[in-house]
């Protein structure tokens, strides 16, 4: 038998890929089922971003880039930042990455080692978790609560922190919960960060443009005192709904200490991804410096969805659903229902066909959730809602 590395069996996975394909198979046996387990929005590429990429490809852009990234891409995230934030960063401190994963994977692989510890939201994307435990580093869980709207205590999480804590993680808007941190707690964690200058903070604002009622997303950028030690996690595949195009941008700290890290993450690209494609790259700048109608059309769609989940939810046997701010999940509270959250999931796949995904697999304060993607249609979302409560007036435990 092959001897491999401990760390390896330490890997964790992503289960919405593996419900994703369970579902797929259903589908394929003849099974009518409804996805609301994945997370990707269910429009298509605008075209003048598809456009871009045939361009590129037509003028003979299709060779090697920068591991970095083409200039232009990182200027074009230099005026996307500027318009949603206010501040001015350097193209020098922009990496564009394969996605949003090669940043969790980069900034994790620095700071985790045996010994260490890594500070990250439970419930909280998997792969987080999956990759701490692959450094042989800690994990340690920042409670996120459904009590305090899933967003994170500033209180708490400061808590938390020990001389063996090297990095933070943060997200908001959040997946799995839809929950977005107002500023004034973001602001309080700052503060009291001013504390542990020996802790990184690894923000993950994919989801930045997704929020609803007037709530406004807080980038940690925002915040000059944590700048030479924070790493911001971005990217193209919510806002411009291009999750297959597999690209991603992260911003590192300032010089000189951002530029030692800088470094070391174009150096793990060299070593493992080479580079980003360049079509995909014409096609980012095209989506940063084009028309934002489509964004704004996609976002309206999804409030309304929003809006038509929460209240069917909440009308269902056993189920209460707080509204989230952010994103597009909910994440119904199942635990009157008598069901272990994993097991109604796969139930629900199995004899109602409806593809959720069981709160435990985003952490272990997870159980008695269920995530629930509003990426699908309105008349989907319906049918879903009306099986689910099928479901349960039969199968009450």
């Amino acid at each position: 038998m092959l001897q491999t590395i401990a760390a390896f069996d330490r890997i964790g996975e992503e289960n919405a890929f593996a419900v994703l394909a369970r579902a797929t198979a259903l589908a394929q046996s003849g099974k009518d089922i409804v996805n609301l387990g994945i997370g990707q929005p269910d429009f298509r590429t605008p075209e003048h971003i598809v456009e871009a990429a045939i361009k590129a490809l037509r003028d003979g852009h299709h060779g090697y880039t920068p591991a970095t990234g083409l200039l232009a891409t990182r200027e074009a995230v230099v005026r996307r930042t500027l318009a949603t934030t206010g501040i001015e960063v350097s193209p020098e401190t922009v990496m564009i990455m394969p996605g949003g994963k090669p940043t969790m994977f980069a900034a994790i692989l620095m700071f985790g080692e045996p010994g260490a510890e890594i500070l990250y939201p439970d419930p909280g994307f998997p792969i987080y978790r999956s990759m701490i435990e692959f450094t042989g580093a800690r994990p340690v869980p920042v409670p996120i609560r459904e009590e305090n709207g899933f967003a994170f205590s500033a209180e708490e999480t400061l808590a938390l922190i020990t001389p063996r804590t090297r990095l933070l993680i943060l997200n908001s808007p959040a997946n799995p919960t839809g929950g977005v941190t107002p500023r004034g707690e973001i602001e309080k964690l700052v503060r009291g960060l001013e504390a542990h200058p020996h802790v990184a903070i690894l923000s993950d604002e994919i989801y930045d443009v997704m929020t609803y009622d007037g709530e406004k997303h807080c980038s940690l950028l925002t915040f000059p005192e944590i700048r030479e030690r924070l790493i911001v996690l971005n990217g193209w595949s919510k806002t411009w709904a291009m999750t297959g195009w597999r690209m991603g941008w992260s911003i590192w700290p300032n010089a000189p200490e951002g530029g030692r890290l800088y470094d070391k993450v174009r150096k793990l690209a060299v070593n493992c991804w080479s580079c980003v494609n360049a079509p995909s790259q014409f096609a980012g700048i095209a989506a940063i410096d084009g028309p934002q109608d489509e964004v704004e059309k996609m976002m309206r769609a999804f409030d309304r969805r929003r809006t038509i989940v929460v209240e069917g939810l909440n009308g269902l046997p056993g189920i209460s659903c707080i509204t989230p701010k952010g994103a597009f999940y909910a994440f119904p509270n199942v635990s009157k229902t008598g069901w272990q959250a994993k097991k109604l999931a796969n139930a629900l796949l199995d004899d109602a066909g409806v593809a959720l995904i069981g709160g435990p697999d985003f952490g272990v304060l997870g159980e008695g959730y269920l995530r629930l993607s509003y990426a699908n249609s309105e008349e989907n979302i319906l049918r879903a809602i009306e099986r689910i409560g099928d479901f349960l007036e039969k199968n009450a435990n």
